[in-house]
């Protein structure tokens, strides 16, 4: 056996050497993880000077080498946490991010004083936005559209592993939900925006982030969310609001596109939780 705080020590060095971000953090994690304990637990058992069992350590130890070949944290504990939630993930579906939680406040702010609003997020993935909505505004009616198979396959998880009632579609959101043509308070999208020429650099998102989920279909990244705007613009009635995530890069150059199109009115643009531009807010003329 070995001592808790020493495994943490040897852990933390590993990560540190592989040019994993949070070395510290990650080691904490994952170790809480294979004790299946609380993170602050498992920390004071290492203050306390703990020991650890070779079971433990072992299984410990084959975690440590996958998160040093950059293989996902999430994918290694096998969830995301994200708003109030905690997420499945894993393999075939995009990593939910803490920026994006800049558009579920700013979606939920948008819904305040709408008695029986309807949303409907395109470009689903883990279903992220649609849960952790219907999380914060219970009285309303949520619609999440994917394309991807597998991904929907994760997000009818999370509903349930969440217990919460969103409408969840495998389809084109291209052409999602005819039957609300005109009805919609809020579409919310975090679409593919990563010009198709850019590799990612973290090896966690070029390696194990669905391309899918990735790459936008056009030299600027911004086809498919110009796409995903025009069914927006099909689905909100007057006054309804679309908030879009995009890249740091895209602030400009995507305000413009939304201008040309003459369908918005009241055009903003927002920070994320790192100060840089993340969300595009605009009215339904």
């Amino acid at each position: 056996m070995t001592e808790i705080s020493a495994a943490l020590r040897t852990a933390t060095g590993d990560l540190s050497s592989a040019g994993v971000p949070s070395p510290r953090a990650d080691a904490e994690i994952l170790l809480a993880h294979v004790l299946q304990t609380s993170r602050g637990d498992m920390v004071r058992m290492a203050v306390l000077g703990k020991p650890l069992s070779d079971e433990h350590g072992d299984r410990y130890a084959r975690l440590i080498c996958r998160r040093a070949a950059r293989e996902p944290l999430q994918h290694l504990t096998g969830t995301a946490p994200f708003a109030d939630l905690e997420l499945l993930v894993g393999p075939g579906v995009f990593v939910p991010r803490p920026e994006t939680e800049t558009l579920v406040a700013m979606a939920a702010t948008d819904l305040v004083g709408r008695s029986e609003p309807v949303v409907v997020d395109l470009c689903t993935g883990s279903g992220a936005i649609p849960l952790a909505l219907k999380r914060q505004v219970p009285r309303a009616t949520v619609i999440g559209v994917e394309l991807s198979p597998q991904a929907h396959a994760w997000a009818t998880r999370n509903a349930t592993h969440t217990g919460l009632d969103v409408d969840l579609r495998l389809g084109d959101a291209g052409h999602a939900a005819d039957e609300l043509i005109g009805l919609v308070d809020v579409v919310t999208c975090n679409p593919p925006y990563v010009p198709n020429d850019a590799i990612p650099i973290d090896p966690e998102v070029a390696q194990y982030d669905p391309s899918m989920a990735l790459y936008g279909g056009s030299a600027d990244g911004l086809a498919i969310p110009l796409t995903m705007a025009a069914r927006a613009a099909e689905l909100l009635k007057p006054g309804g609001v679309l908030l879009m995530e995009h890249a740091d890069v895209q602030r400009e150059s995507l305000a413009a596109a939304l201008s040309k199109t003459q369908k918005w009115v009241d055009l903003s643009d927002h920070d994320d939780l790192t100060g840089r531009p993340r969300v595009a807010r605009a009215m339904r003329a």
